[in-house]
């Protein structure tokens, strides 16, 4: 098997490197159809990242990421991400690491802050004018007065 390659993760000018020596893989017999073939082969890939103690991502970034990934968390702070999608060891291996990427570059964007706008006074007047036509056609309903 040759060796595994850097996570190199760009977005919008910041660059995060995550070395292959910093995931730790794990396979175990998928599930679903396959044939006889399923039951003698481990292609389900699961990799483990520790997020909570990774020195290679910049602290903004793991905050974020702790926050998207909450109840995926172990106890110790790792992220596990699976894939048996494919009936082949590699291209599940590269699909886990591909999930992995849309992860880090999601979050390392920072949230845009929400600007509070005020009412524009044109939607205050048809708002007001409608009222006040509701409340007519309410009074023309009722009985005249003696």
């Amino acid at each position: 098997m040759p060796t595994p390659s850097p996570l190199r993760i760009s977005v919008a000018g910041r660059t995060v490197v995550i070395p292959a020596d910093s995931l730790t893989w794990q396979f175990a017999r998928s599930s679903g159809p396959g044939g006889q073939h399923v039951n003698r082969t481990s292609s389900k890939a699961v990799l483990r990242f520790d997020l909570r103690h990774s020195p290679h991502l910049p602290e903004d970034v793991r905050r974020r990421m702790l926050t998207a990934v909450g109840p995926r968390l172990t106890g110790d702070g790792a992220i596990l991400i699976t894939s048996q999608r494919h009936r082949e060891r590699g291209r599940n291996m590269t699909d886990c690491r591909t999930k992995l990427v849309q992860l880090v570059a999601r979050c390392l964007t920072p949230p845009t802050v929400r600007r509070p706008t005020r009412r524009p006074r044109a939607a205050v007047e048809r708002r007001l004018v409608a009222k006040k036509h509701r409340g007519r056609t309410k009074d023309m309903r009722k009985s005249p007065d003696d």
